[in-house]
């Protein structure tokens, strides 16, 4: 049986690769761990953190215990680089936790694909800034014309 294809798949161009990330993005802020575990094959390869993990299954159970922790979590992605079948992006995104506190969490992300276009390794690299709610400035969906991610 041949894998299902995930678009764009590679060699990227820099529109694809931009395609690649915008996609990424939406399926995070679905913050549907089964949805986001379709963007990566089965055998995918993940560090987030100090996490490591190989497969499917093991993403969406990261992802649900993520989301419960990570309350109201919304992300922001933007295309650092790409090669033929690699990304770079960096990221910011928010959320709070069970105590009200508000996080701002700052981090780079490597991914390389399968020629299907699915993401068979993850490498994230992420700190934690504590914010007030204040100080939020991601509150939803990405808008139209919405400016790059500040650097702090």
């Amino acid at each position: 049986m041949t894998a299902p294809s995930r678009p764009p798949v590679p060699p990227f161009t820099a529109e694809t690769a931009a395609q690649k990330v915008q996609a990424a993005e939406d399926g995070w802020n679905s913050r549907d761990p089964q949805r986001v575990a379709l963007a990566y094959t089965e055998d995918s390869v993940w560090r987030n953190r100090d996490t490591f993990l190989t497969g499917r299954a093991a993403i969406v159970e990261f992802l649900t215990a993520k989301w419960e922790r990570e309350q109201d979590y919304v992300l922001r992605k933007a295309l650092w680089a790409f090669t033929d079948d690699r990304i770079a992006v960096r990221f910011q995104y928010e959320w709070h936790d069970a105590a009200g506190q508000w996080w701002r969490s700052h981090g780079n992300e490597n991914w390389e694909f399968d020629a299907h276009g699915l993401m068979s390794r993850r490498e994230a690299s992420i700190n934690d800034v504590a914010i007030t709610a204040a100080e939020r400035r991601i509150t939803g969906p990405r808008q139209p014309g919405e400016p790059e991610i500040p650097l702090r």
